[in-house]
């Protein structure tokens, strides 16, 4: 039997789909090619516009999952065995699609044995959760008994941790970028409290990361009551405001950094990478989102006609959405970016490039939800494939 579906998470999973598939729309605009290339100044402002927006769709996913799941409602057993057969199949599946279909088969999958296809690079959220999954038995007893104090101080030592990026970017300037074997940058950190070229595990580092968002899920669920609309827009407007316009100037500094006025700036994709700064899921402004976020989602309770025959479907296909998105985005940014042509120069002027991240987004999203509320409904074989 189905659990009680909790409504609200319905609406957000289907926002969250959409803002990842407008932040994989956007980046053709920031990363040209082999390299980071923005073309325009209008170009570089609607990249950090559409990009800051969507950011906190991978938290949230996160979020969701810790409402649902933490603490644990059953067995550690139970628990791995309903979350492999859900996670882990689809999984599994679209990684060897993407495999065989971007770029050298035989090398993808010698790749696969230490990592994810970097061609299929939002398959690394899958990791990241199985992951967080593997720790949630070990905090469900405390999480049980947790008191809202209590909580609410850990949640402050992690929100500290969201400011070590832009610490870090303050104190270290312009960090240096190390390329791996894979060509993936890691720009090099400046080391704080703790850590050093010998030790990577400093003061904050068990309290950082996704685990706040595991620990924030778990603050909605048990210690955020209703609101009223006028009480949720006056807290969650501001609050997302805030952390919209630490991403947005944060992203632009940067670029401005480099560019010094002039347009097109270029360079390695390790560029692109600390240009992403101020937008990384474990800093301030992604975190201050997510919060606007969920307090606006938890308000969306209509289970009428619309929510059972649109929304329902498009949650329950989420998973495999979000995993099989980019084979339909890339041909149609492809497509879009032919037909309307390129920043300043393209058809619709300074509007070209927003109205060529918002269609792909839009195209992309209808044509995945249909493709995948079908193939879910392949008798046995439709969860395998879908989730």
């Amino acid at each position: 039997m189905e659990e009680k579906r909790v409504i609200w998470l319905d609406w957000l999973r289907v926002t969250a789909c959409f803002l990842v598939m407008l932040t994989h729309s956007t980046e053709p605009f920031y990363l040209g090619g082999e390299g980071s290339l923005i073309l325009t100044r209008s170009d570089a402002i609607w990249v950090a516009v559409m990009d800051v927006l969507s950011r906190a769709a991978v938290v949230l996913f996160v979020m969701a999952s810790s409402y649902l799941q933490f603490p644990l409602h059953y067995s550690t057993k139970d628990f791995f065995r309903k979350r492999a057969f859900r996670i882990l199949p689809p999984f599994l599946i679209w990684t060897l699609v993407y495999a065989l279909v971007w770029g050298e088969p035989v090398q993808n999958f010698k790749d696969l044995v230490w990592n994810f296809n970097y061609a299929a690079g939002h398959l690394w959220f899958v990791y990241m959760l199985v992951g967080l999954y593997l720790v949630m038995p070990l905090l469900s007893p405390w999480a049980e008994k947790v008191g809202k104090r209590e909580l609410q101080v850990y949640l402050g030592i992690w929100l500290f941790t969201t400011f070590i990026p832009l610490i870090r970017d303050w104190i270290g300037g312009a960090a240096p970028v190390i390329y791996g074997p894979s060509g993936i940058p890691n720009p090099a950190k400046y080391p704080l409290w703790g850590e050093a070229s010998w030790n990577t595990y400093g003061l904050f580092y068990y309290i950082s990361g996704m685990l706040g968002y595991l620990l924030l899920g778990l603050y909605f669920r048990k210690f955020v009551g209703e609101m009223s609309w006028k009480k949720t827009l006056a807290l969650a407007l501001p609050v997302f405001s805030c952390g919209f316009a630490i991403g947005v100037f944060g992203f632009l500094r940067r670029v401005g950094v480099d560019s010094q006025g002039v347009f097109p700036v270029e360079g390695p994709v390790g560029l692109a990478a600390i240009w992403e700064t101020p937008w990384l899921n474990d800093c301030i402004g992604v975190v201050l989102m997510a919060i606007g976020w969920i307090l606006l989602l938890r308000k969306c309770q209509s289970d009428g006609a619309f929510y059972h025959k649109l929304i329902l479907p498009v949650s329950k296909a989420g998973y495999g959405m979000y995993l099989s998105h980019l084979l339909v985005l890339v041909p149609v940014s492809s497509r879009l970016r032919e037909a309307l042509g390129l920043g300043n120069d393209g058809v619709l002027g300074i509007w070209t490039t927003p109205v060529q991240i918002l269609l792909t987004a839009m195209v992309t999203y209808v044509l995945v939800a249909l493709v995948c509320i079908l193939l879910q409904r392949i008798p046995k074989l439709g969860k395998i494939i879908i989730g």
